[in-house]
């Protein structure tokens, strides 16, 4: 063992990395992101073979508006603890969870104000799971900021045991649901129940095991406040097409866009566990040691998903026609919607402007997100499913030539 760790040591002029940090702690990431998507598959064995496309539809779209509620929740402290806890102000752990949970009320009222509407339009299954996320949003949300804590603390074999426990507790309890009940009301409060029951254990979990200290950077509610603002833009641009499919082409069209983006994104979420590495070493760096590698790291990751995408275009018809016999209208949209990998490596340039808290160039990042609300509004009425990953792939072209250029300046 010893042997392999100076090998890795005698690489790391090559690969311009910590390649011992990256191997002892990737390889608890990657086990953990393996794990996570073996269970999300399961569960998308369970929904496409097991619930009508019509009923998971309006599952799917359910979710949606409870993700487009998270805008209330301040979903940006999450980046702001793990980037104060690097510096070992811990005290945010409580702090934000507080600040979540207050603020995850304006959350419920939106929910209560969703329910209202569509009552009065004559539809109770979309009513009542809306009025049950109204109880549960709070809480369910709150507690995540265990994750970013041990994110920042390093903690990376907890951090995968406790998300990837997680994980598989909710999609083992919607498989178990599935073959009890395909009714959506007692789905949704399955999703909700177990969700909120697992975050909230393991944030007191994590805060018995660890007792983080009380030591607090004043800075880190207000930056994280930022980012929420940020944040917003891009929540509203990645569910504002599931919303509009929904609304214009029914429950069906949604399930088989949401089935054209569930493998990509699976894909896409092997990157989390780089940037998750990256973002604590980027924290304790200056701007000029974050440059001084990062062309040879954005190529690396350049050269990987290209491989990815290769794979993926190949196999995507095999994969789908096995297992999800019911959505093969998604190959070909899936087959399109892969070559966003291309943009990951830009991913580690704008996570360096959130590890050194740049607020400028983060906010002049949100006209991505902006673009692609316009975008979205404009294609998807006359083009559909096709006009959605169009502005997808047109937005995300853009948010590549804006972080170099702002790179270039950082």
């Amino acid at each position: 063992m010893e042997r392999f760790y100076k090998l890795l040591k005698k690489w790391q002029k090559y690969t311009g990395t910590d390649n011992v940090y990256l191997f002892e702690n990737g390889l608890w990431l990657t086990m953990g992101r393996m794990l996570s998507i073996g269970a999300l598959f399961l569960l998308a064995l369970a929904f496409a073979n097991l619930l009508e496309p019509s009923v998971y539809g309006n599952y799917r779209y359910v979710l949606s508006l409870i993700a487009f509620l998270e805008i209330f929740s301040m979903s940006g402290l999450g980046t702001a603890v793990s980037q104060a806890t690097a510096r070992n102000f811990e005290g945010s752990f409580y702090t934000s969870f507080k600040v979540k949970l207050k603020w995850g009320i304006l959350a419920s009222c939106g929910a209560i104000a969703g329910a209202v509407y569509y009552w009065l339009q004559g539809n109770p299954a979309l009513t009542l799971p809306l009025l049950l996320s109204a109880v549960f949003l709070p809480l369910m949300n709150a507690p995540k900021v265990y994750n970013d804590f041990l994110e920042g603390k390093k903690l990376f074999g907890a951090q995968v045991k406790y998300s990837t426990i997680n994980m598989i507790i909710p999609v083992a309890a919607l498989i178990a649901a599935l073959f009890i009940t395909k009714n959506l009301f007692w789905l949704i409060a399955v999703f909700l129940a177990s969700h909120t029951f697992s975050n909230y254990f393991f944030y007191l979990l994590t805060e018995i095991r660890f007792q983080p200290n009380k030591k607090e950077d004043p800075q880190t509610i207000s930056y994280g406040k930022h980012l929420s603002i940020m944040g917003a833009i891009g929540l509203i641009a990645s569910q504002l097409d599931r919303i509009l499919l929904f609304a214009l082409m029914g429950p069906v069209a949604l399930a088989v866009y949401y089935f054209a983006m569930a493998i990509p994104d699976q894909i896409r979420s092997f990157s989390k566990s780089i940037f998750t590495l990256v973002l604590p070493k980027f924290s304790a760096q200056s701007p000029e040691e974050i440059k001084r590698n990062m062309t040879k790291r954005s190529l690396q990751l350049l050269f990987l998903a290209s491989m990815m995408v290769f794979i993926y275009v190949i196999s995507a018809p095999y994969v789908y026609k096995i297992f999800f016999p019911q959505y093969i209208d998604s190959i070909f949209y899936s087959q399109i919607y892969i070559f966003s990998l291309l943009t990951l490596p830009v991913g580690l340039m704008s996570l360096s402007f959130q590890a050194k808290a740049k607020k400028r160039e983060l906010y002049s990042l949100q006209i991505t997100p902006f673009v692609q609300i316009v975008l979205l509004a404009s294609l998807i009425p006359p083009f559909g499913i096709m006009g959605a990953f169009a502005a997808i792939l047109a937005s995300k072209v853009l948010g590549v030539i804006l972080t170099l250029i702002l790179f270039r300046k950082f």
